[in-house]
C-alpha cells in the first residue's frame, strides 16, 4: 500500500501502533523519535498527529494494547479450566507465550523494561496489569480454598510474580529449555505449594 492511502480509522490505528511498537522497542521510549515512525508506517507526520497528539500518548496507547492482552490470556487461561493444575499450567503458559511473542514484536520488554517506567502513567499502566492478573487468580484461589481474600492475594502474587520472572529470565537467557519444558517444571513446582490448600467444600 502506498504512501497516504486511505484507511478506515481503525485499520490506520492498527498500523501506526505496529509501526511505533517497531520503533519504540529498537530504540526506547526516548530515543524513538515520531519522524521514525510515521516512515516506518509510511504515513505523513500529520497523518501521525491525526491519531496521536504527541509521542507519549502514542507510547500509552501502544502499552494500553499490550497490557489489556497480557491481562486477557491469564484471565482466559483461568477460565478455561476446572481443575486447579490445569489452571497453574494455562496462567504459566499464557506468561511464557507472551514472552515468546518478544522475538518478533517485543510486547513484553514494552510492558516490562521500558526505559519510560518512571512515568507515572506508564508506571499506573504496568502496576494496574500486575494487580488484575493477581486479582484474578486471587479470586480463584480465595474461591477454591476459602481463603480469606488477602491470604489469596498473597498466594497468587507468588504464583503470578514467578510467572512474570521466570518467562523474563528465559527469554533473557535464549531460552535454554523450550517453552513446554519451562512450563512443565514451573507447574511441577508451583503445584507442589498450592496443592497443599485443599478445595474448599
Amino acid at each position: 500500500m502506498g504512501r497516504g492511502a486511505r484507511l478506515p480509522r481503525s485499520a490506520r490505528r492498527k498500523q501506526l501502533l505496529a509501526a511505533a511498537q517497531q520503533v519504540f522497542v529498537a530504540n526506547g521510549y526516548h530515543a524513538a523519535a515520531m519522524d521514525d515512525i510515521a516512515e516506518r508506517a509510511g504515513v505523513s507526520k500529520p497523518v501521525l498527529y491525526q491519531h496521536f497528539p504527541g509521542k507519549l500518548e502514542l507510547y500509552l496507547a501502544l502499552l494500553d494494547t499490550q497490557t489489556e492482552a497480557l491481562r486477557d490470556a491469564v484471565i482466559d487461561a483461568l477460565a478455561g479450566h476446572t481443575d486447579n493444575r490445569e489452571r497453574i499450567h494455562g496462567v504459566l503458559s499464557a506468561y511464557f507465550a507472551f514472552v515468546d511473542r518478544d522475538e518478533d514484536d517485543g510486547a513484553f520488554r514494552l510492558i516490562f523494561e521500558s526505559d519510560l517506567v518512571n512515568d507515572p502513567a506508564v508506571r499506573d499502566r504496568v502496576e494496574s496489569v500486575t494487580r488484575t492478573t493477581m486479582e484474578a487468580v486471587a479470586d480463584v484461589v480465595a474461591a477454591d480454598t476459602g481463603l480469606a481474600q488477602a491470604e489469596a492475594a498473597l498466594l497468587a502474587t507468588a504464583l503470578t510474580g514467578a510467572a512474570q520472572v521466570a518467562a523474563r529470565w528465559w527469554l533473557a537467557s535464549d531460552r535454554p529449555v523450550s517453552q513446554e519444558e519451562a512450563v512443565a517444571l514451573l507447574e511441577s513446582l508451583l503445584w507442589r505449594g498450592i496443592s497443599n490448600f485443599p478445595r474448599h467444600i
